[in-house]
């Protein structure tokens, strides 16, 4: 039996990755006015104030004390480690690089599903998942691009795998927690792990120019606070590795969007890079429709 996909899970799932797409050009443009760690610290400081908010109106309940170790887990790898691993490597890769670099997340998170979740791909998905990373390595190794692996590489493989490993270690807690409770409890706790880059944040926001500011405080009310709870609503409908692959949409958006923004002009291997990188999205979820 084939899955429908319900209008609802559609507008959450296309918000998502067209705000994560833009997180990539808007942390560069951040980047101008501040470093790694402080903007990170203050771009979840918007996200945690934007979501308190929304807490206090919607007479939001608290964790149970049992699920407190992991929700803090989930949030120090997911928010804190992602993001300053993100922004740290994206001080020596572009914001289009680094996005397609990023999304060879879910090839991490089929793995680590298949080990922690119980679940299973069929022929299918890995030919998408194979389809998906040959389009980001087109990306990643073209002379175009200008890409060499550098420590700043690196480093967003590293914040791959941390978001990899947010994906499912949030899966369970999704079963009793609502979407924007889940991204509530988590963000708060990433926030409070970024708190060490506190001291310097005051005297950056002084010295920052305005449109460093607006990119930042951008990103923490929309690709932070919004968007990582309309995936959790999509993570809470779909299998881990199913949802997952959505996001080799991220880095055509992306690549568009700091054309757009930062005037970073694509190549033609990102364009054609992009279309495989959707080719292999249809691929993946004709192993789900195959399945379900």
């Amino acid at each position: 039996m084939k899955i429908r996909i319900e209008a609802g899970i559609l507008l959450a799932l296309g918000t998502t990755l067209f705000l994560w797409a833009s997180a990539f050009a808007g942390i560069r443009a951040g980047l101008t006015g501040y470093s790694p760690g402080q903007l990170a610290l203050l771009r979840f400081l918007v996200a945690s104030l934007a979501l308190a908010i929304y807490a206090i109106a919607s007479h939001m309940t608290l964790p149970e004390k049992r699920d407190l170790p992991g929700i803090a887990l989930t949030g120090l790898l997911g928010i804190s480690g992602y993001n300053l691993a993100l922004n740290y490597g994206e001080t020596g890769v572009g914001a289009g690089e680094a996005s397609f670099m990023v999304n060879i997340g879910p090839i991490f998170t089929a793995l680590l599903a298949m080990a922690f979740l119980g679940e299973q791909l069929r022929g299918w998905g890995w030919l998408g998942i194979a389809i998906s990373f040959l389009g980001v390595s087109l990306i990643a190794f073209s002379k175009d691009s200008g890409f060499s692996f550098n420590p700043a590489a690196l480093l967003v493989l590293l914040a791959a795998l941390f978001q990899s490993l947010y994906f499912v270690l949030q899966k369970p807690y999704l079963k009793r927690y609502r979407p924007v409770e889940f991204t509530t409890y988590a963000i708060w706790a990433g926030t409070l792990g970024l708190l060490v880059f506190a001291p310097g944040l005051p005297g950056e926001i002084v010295t920052a120019p305005p449109g460093a500011t607006f990119a930042v405080i951008y990103l923490g009310i929309f690709p932070a606070a919004l968007a990582y709870v309309t995936w959790a609503y999509v993570m809470a409908r779909f299998p881990a590795a199913r949802a997952a692959s959505f996001l080799y949409l991220v880095p055509g958006l992306a690549t568009v969007i700091a054309w757009l923004w930062l005037a970073e002009v694509p190549g033609w291997s990102a364009m054609v890079g992009g279309g495989l990188a959707l080719c292999g999205v249809i691929v993946v979820n004709k192993n789900y429709a195959k399945k379900l």
